[in-house]
């Protein structure tokens, strides 16, 4: 069984300003939330974070 880490995520999309506040999957470096897309459709132009 492997151990997953689960972190708090902030996504910012840089087209309208909306933010997300999400809990993902830390794995080999890398954060899975399962976001696809924000409300503007904007499914490229992200800024996302870790928050402690």
């Amino acid at each position: 069984m492997s151990i997953v880490n689960r972190v708090k995520v902030a996504i910012r999309c840089k087209h309208c300003g909306e933010r997300f506040i999400l809990r993902g999957k830390l794995e080999k470096g890398k954060i899975e939330t399962g976001f696809k897309q924000c409300l503007c459709n904007n499914e490229t132009d992200l800024d996302i974070e870790q928050v402690e």
